[in-house]
């Protein structure tokens, strides 16, 4: 199983237009040793020929630009992105669908809810209908028996989808009225070798059927949006804390690296993303330190994981 990082910045990508925080001033200065990275989306194939994709950022077609492995030449117009697969139905992991329209129809792979919110209070599904039909939506079973799904093109790999406590986008007409589906991680199997990675960047709070799937993943892509619960306010950029935007910070008794630390020895742990206000996208801090004495790996654009 191929593991292809497309981005691993949170929302905004590193450094974001509009910021002047210390991380973004130093990459642009120069100050600080740091790379710059797009809005987070991976994508995984079987074979290195057929990927699935999952989550479509707003920098999508950087990403593509990037990675010819998702522009083959087999015919006059092609494209390797046999699925997409949307974790959620946040603005930086959906509105890249419009800009690969050319391509329609795409096979989509979402939860009910995420199809209601894609369908109403950001309607991107009705407005590709004037695209060759615009997507092929597939449902995501999301249920206790953590039924799993398949995708036509890879029948190798296996996908569990496992709901995640979450709000539901701003914009989504059920906001303060959270529902299962409404952000999900998941684990993709591959059937041949066995191995696992289980995949979620928004991950708010570690409940027991989320820790039970982690430990048993040969590899984990998880949250690493935030250092510290109230980072915007101690960047002086906003008033939220990561609670409230439905992140749980790598520091702290209860946080992300004290969790990763109790998981298997053997196991890969990657952080994806991440905020530009992380003090470990500068690789010379403290925290960036603190998380590579761990063994814990932070996600970079470009970053090639096989399994």
């Amino acid at each position: 199983m191929h593991i292809h990082v497309l981005g691993s910045a949170a929302g905004g990508g590193f450094p974001q237009w509009n910021c002047h925080c210390h991380n973004c001033k130093g990459l642009r200065e120069g100050s600080i040793k740091a790379r710059a990275r797009t809005q987070s989306s991976i994508c995984i194939s079987p074979d290195g020929e057929n990927w699935v994709l999952f989550n479509t950022s707003p920098d999508i077609l950087a990403q593509l630009a990037a990675f010819p492995s998702l522009q083959p030449s087999r015919q006059l117009r092609d494209t390797a992105i046999s699925a997409i697969v949307f974790m959620d139905s946040q603005i930086d992991h959906t509105t890249g669908l419009l800009m690969l329209r050319e391509g329609c129809p795409h096979q989509v792979y979402c939860t009910d809810m995420v199809y209601e919110d894609l369908t109403s209070g950001f309607p991107v599904f009705n407005m590709l209908k004037h695209w060759n039909g615009g997507i092929q939506r597939h449902p995501i079973p999301i249920n206790e028996n953590t039924e799993s799904f398949s995708i036509e093109q890879m029948p190798s790999l296996k996908f569990t989808a496992l709901p995640l406590l979450s709000k539901a986008p701003p914009y989504s007409p059920h906001r303060h009225n959270p529902y299962p589906g409404d952000n999900i991680g998941i684990q993709i199997e591959d059937t041949r070798t066995g191995k696992t990675v289980f995949y979620a960047p928004g991950l708010g709070q570690i409940e027991p059927h989320i820790v039970d799937v982690m430990q048993q993943s040969d590899c984990l892509l998880v949250d690493g949006t935030f250092w510290r619960e109230d980072e915007m306010v101690w960047a002086g950029v906003g008033t939220k804390t990561a609670a409230a935007m439905g992140h749980l910070p790598q520091s702290g008794p209860e946080g992300m690296l004290a969790l990763l630390s109790r998981l298997p020895k053997e196991q890969r742990q990657i952080l994806i993303h991440i905020n530009n206000t992380n003090p470990i996208l500068n690789e010379d801090s403290a925290e960036r330190a603190e998380v590579e004495a761990l063994g814990i790996e932070v996600a970079f654009d470009g970053m090639d994981i096989t399994l």
